[in-house]
């Protein structure tokens, strides 16, 4: 079958499905509807003679001739999209788009200073941005890099660090702490009302403490559990619980009085956010220059 520009697009359209094993996911990495996506796979197996996908009401997975397709192309496709590239890196105006997958802290404390100066600077570079708190495989995903902190990056990524350690702060509003009382000891918060954290593999997270030698996790009792820190502070500026959460995000609510800080003398400190992305693949330009202009305008401080 001869190689034309349908087929070469079909073939990368291929490609993302596999990865994702999702039509709708696959529409969204390579920019076209998950309709127009299966009516361009038809056309494929049409031409080539034979079904490369099963596909259910819940599910899309590979034929033995679409798995055969896949280990065939997947890494002159690969090589074709580092070839440009590289090339990209030689142009006077950088191009092309990068995904990220980033914590929501990771977004508001890093991100929300930094993309402005970049999309100035760097006008032909498309940011595209999934803001979560879930864990996922990012590369498989089909983002080019993530965003968390970095005791919590898998460990056969490439990990570069982006901002200093991170202080972790319990804070709660005045109208509760006069009703409930100042905790001064960490094992004070189980006779508290507290917004327990919920991660992104679905643990519930411990609040940990540092004073000196001393190390404690703390197992926060509450009735309301929450996966999401903006709508944790708004909720503990109301009065319904004590919070848990990086000191940053709530500097201006501190500073402004609708929160105050309690138990700072047991303060835990986390490894920083680190951005990371696969050894395997070619980097883009548009994230080296991303970490480049993060680490120029040190949003969160100087690091280590």
């Amino acid at each position: 079958m001869q190689l034309s520009r349908t087929n070469l697009a079909d073939i990368v359209y291929f490609l993302a499905i596999a990865r994702h094993q999702s039509f709708r996911k696959a529409g969204l990495d390579v920019g076209i509807s998950a309709s127009a996506l299966s009516h361009a796979i038809k056309g494929l197996e049409t031409r080539l003679g034979v079904r490369l996908l099963n596909r259910t009401t819940r599910s899309v997975t590979l034929t033995a001739a679409g798995e055969e397709l896949q280990s065939l192309i997947s890494t002159p496709v690969n090589d074709i999209g580092q070839a440009l590239e590289t090339l990209n890196r030689l142009r006077d105006e950088p191009a092309g788009r990068i995904r990220l997958n980033v914590l929501s802290d990771g977004a508001k404390l890093l991100l929300g200073p930094v993309l402005p100066v970049f999309i100035d600077r760097y006008p032909d570079i498309e940011v595209d941005l999934t803001v979560t708190n879930r864990m996922v495989d990012v590369i498989g995903d089909g983002h080019d890099a993530g965003i968390r902190f970095g005791g919590t990056v898998p460990e056969d990524m490439i990990a570069q660090r982006l901002s200093p350690d991170v202080a972790w702060a319990v804070v709660g509003a005045p109208a509760y702490l006069e009703r409930f009382g100042t905790p001064l000891h960490p094992e004070e918060l189980y006779q508290h009302r507290c917004l327990r954290v919920r991660l992104g593999n679905a643990r519930i997270y411990h609040w940990q403490f540092s004073k000196g030698d001393q190390q404690m996790e703390i197992d926060a009792p509450g009735a309301i559990t929450i996966d999401e820190t903006r709508v944790g502070v708004a909720m503990a500026m109301r009065g319904a619980g004590l919070m848990y959460v990086p000191a940053k995000v709530v500097e201006r609510q501190i500073a402004e009085g609708s929160l105050r800080r309690v138990l700072e003398d047991w303060t835990h400190h986390d490894p920083g956010f680190h951005i990371y992305y696969s050894s395997f693949r070619q980097v883009p330009v548009g994230i080296r220059l991303l970490i480049d202009l993060i680490r120029e305008l040190e949003p969160m401080g100087p690091l280590p």
